[in-house]
């Protein structure tokens, strides 16, 4: 309690410092700073060699080895310039986050002195050990030579810090043997089968400037902040993220008054320091806000091309952790770090965009006559409803089955929701052709003085996992802790395949033929509507009509990766050149491991906590009890203290036992469901019994934070 009580006392005292460089340094002046973006190419590579990359960089022609060691030269006399010393190759294993090791540019030269060097050898191909990182079976433990090799596609950039500078390489990581060994290889093999397909359907459509079709990301962020020294002193956050135990604060978020709020100055400090960091990475960071959760927050960057933004979620989410505890703060990125109120997820705003500006995805005024959006609308909801079971594993992990289905949290079935206005367009379509649109408005207010409004043509559903809001689509049900790279992987190749199919189709039909293409488009609708939904996704009637439509319902992690592992996913992966079978493979055996050792942790620890901190404050609290006397309300709590505390340590033994078998069960995939059916139930037993007692042990007495103080203190 003392330290509670200190950490408390010293949080009411903060005051945010008053500096100078918050004017000083404005977005303009300082964005990209830390990058080596066009205009810093322009400065340094000769005007052949920044033409040639930047052709690559479009997608235009392939990489040319030839330049990679003028790029080299450029680059690190950049990096020089900026004081950087080192350089690495960044990239994202199968860990779920980034992997980096660091080498100086000094080289010595034998007479005491060195230079800086930096060969396009460097620049182009690295070698982590491969042995420690998750392989699924595709390298043991002696196999340790793996490489990395340069994504010109995403930009080298600075990790500038107090005492040095990084210049860092986004990479992609493959295995000594060729196989993908990272979360970056499939997606970019995904964005090109995108494009693949897509440029083919223009082509029927008469467009012949168009070179390359992309997928854009723009995702949303949610994560929480707590106070850093309220934070650690709770084991559960520190080791595993969430709160392992915690009894409802007679306050949460039911006044709904934490959303869209004023923003405290402690947060907003870190914000303005977030931005600019981000700024200077070259990073689009637009939107700051509060979210609905006391002690929520949110951020959102501008839309990127996916591979781009998905790396720059990644060093959002670094970025973040590194300057919370400047702050004071602790970061928390789990999905559900707190029970009883919202949790927090990535909300990818995913859209089609062409090389020459053109986004796929726009309906425009007339939605009904536009035959190319619909054409690539329709290919997307029948990719979604044929490949929902996959679409649900990508996202699928043990933080998010805290999540899903609740607190504006989509629910585990993967559907769309259209609008009112597509829906009614797609339900036309089903029915032969479509003819109308319903309008779009505006708002008179009734007030002289305030403007009318004007009035999208459809609402928006918080309760759909892939909503359509606008000219894009929102993938709302992928984690918040997550890597981006797999959920939009598995979206591309899935609408990949509906692209083909379509432009199959289109073979057989001359260019202008409409009415061919609007048969083949209301026929893919009719066999693919039992997708779109409209209405509250939390719904027990919505869950009993996606029962009756056939779409899948798999609530848990083990009960949707299987998904990964059939026939179906197999053929799907391998046809798009994406992943091979082995290299799915692998990516199903990490994430059934991955589900096992979260999953083992919380459990550990769980009864750590329970053992150490909770049962000895309990079986104090009796004691004071049973030397305060026999008087009629003593007796009464001290009876209720002494049934929750042989509880505690029934519930204890119970969860011992459990994890025990769970670690006998045999295979990983029968230890994964012993845990979801066996382990995670009894340690919620345990739970359930440890906040009880919070509830009539001694504030003096209980030695964790509390969720009123985490929640509200800061």
């Amino acid at each position: 309690m003392t330290a509670r009580r200190t950490a408390i006392e010293t949080i009411s005292n903060h005051r945010v410092a008053s500096t100078q460089e918050y004017l000083e340094f404005a977005g303009a002046d300082i964005y990209g700073e830390y990058v080596f973006h066009e205009v810093a190419q322009r400065q340094y590579l000769a005007k052949p060699i920044f033409r040639r990359l930047q052709r690559t960089i479009d997608g235009l022609e392939p990489f040319d080895p030839v330049i990679a060691d003028a790029v080299a030269h450029g680059v690190k006399e950049w990096a020089l310039a900026h004081g950087a010393t080192h350089f690495t190759h960044w990239f994202v294993p199968m860990t779920g986050s980034t992997a980096e090791k660091h080498d100086s540019f000094l080289t010595p030269l034998g007479d005491g002195r060195t230079i800086a060097e930096f060969s396009g050898k460097n620049l182009i191909q690295g070698e982590p050990d491969a042995s420690s990182f998750p392989s699924g079976g595709i390298r043991a433990t002696f196999e340790a030579r793996g490489y990395t090799a340069w994504d010109v596609t995403s930009p080298i950039f600075l990790q500038v810090e107090p005492n040095g500078v990084t210049m860092t390489i986004p990479t992609a990581y493959v295995s000594f043997t060729g196989e993908a060994l990272d979360h970056k290889i499939p997606l970019l093999r995904s964005q090109e089968a995108v494009g693949r397909e897509a440029v083919r359907i223009l082509r029927w459509f008469g467009n012949t400037s168009t070179n390359r079709v992309f997928t854009n990301i723009g995702p949303e962020q949610e994560y929480f902040l707590v106070d850093r020294r309220l934070a650690e002193q709770r084991p559960d956050l520190v080791l595993t993220g969430r709160t392992l135990f915690g009894a409802p604060s007679p306050k949460g978020q039911e006044l709904e008054d934490q959303y869209f709020g004023s923003i405290r100055p402690r947060i907003l400090a870190f914000m303005m320091d977030l931005d600019r960091e981000l700024w200077r990475l070259g990073v689009p960071a637009r939107t700051r806000h509060n979210e609905v959760a006391p002690g929520q927050f949110e951020m959102a960057p501008v839309y990127e091309p996916t591979s781009v933004g998905s790396d720059h979620n990644m060093v959002v989410m670094a970025t973040m952790r590194r300057l919370a505890p400047q702050h004071g703060l602790a970061f928390l990125i789990h999905e559900k770090p707190f029970a009883g109120i919202n949790g927090s997820g990535k909300h990818n705003n995913w859209s089609m965009a062409t090389d020459d500006g053109e986004n796929l995805l726009d309906p425009g005024n007339d939605p009904h006559e536009n035959a190319q959006f619909l054409a690539f609308l329709v290919s997307v909801i029948r990719g979604v409803n044929v490949h929902a079971d996959l679409l649900r594993a990508s996202i699928a992990d043990a933080g998010n089955d805290h999540r899903l289905g609740a607190n504006e949290a989509p629910p585990a079935i993967v559907s769309i929701f259209l609008g009112s206005q597509l829906e009614d367009v797609i339900e036309q379509l089903a029915r032969g052709s479509a003819s109308a649109s319903k309008r779009s408005g505006s708002l008179e207010l009734g007030v002289t003085s305030l403007p009318s409004l004007s009035m999208d043509a459809t609402d928006r559903n918080r309760t759909s996992p892939f909503a359509f809001t606008g000219n894009k689509f929102e993938f709302r049900a992928v984690g918040s802790s997550a890597p981006i790279y797999w959920p939009q992987t598995v979206l591309n190749v899935a609408v990949a395949e509906s692209l083909k199919e379509l432009a199959d189709a289109l073979e057989g039909l001359e260019p202008g033929d409409f009415e061919g293409l609007t048969r083949i488009l209301s026929k893919t609708v009719k066999e693919n509507r039992q997708v779109l939904f409209e209405g509250n996704g939390y719904s027990e009637e919505w869950h009993a009509e996606a029962a009756k439509r056939g779409l899948p319902n798999n609530k848990s992690t083990v009960d949707a990766l299987p998904a990964l592992a059939s026939s179906k996913a197999k053929g799907l992966f391998s046809a798009f050149g994406v992943l091979s079978e082995r290299e799915l493979a692998a990516r199903v055996d990490i994430s059934w491991e991955r589900y096992v050792k979260v999953s083992n942790i919380e459990a550990a620890c769980a009864l750590d906590i329970a053992r150490t901190m909770i049962l000895p404050a309990a079986v104090r609290y009796l004691g004071e009890l049973s030397a305060a006397g026999a008087g009629k309300g003593v007796a009464a709590v001290s009876k209720r203290v002494g049934a929750l505390v042989d509880g505690l340590v029934d519930a204890i033994e119970a969860l011992e036992h459990a994890q025990h078998a769970a670690h006998e069960a045999g295979s990983v995939e029968a230890e994964a469901r012993a845990f979801a059916e066996v382990v995670i139930p009894a340690q919620g037993a345990l739970r359930e019994v440890a906040d009880e007692l919070e509830t009539v042990v001694s504030d003096e007495l209980w030695p964790l934070p509390k969720y009123r103080e985490l929640l509200f203190a800061y």
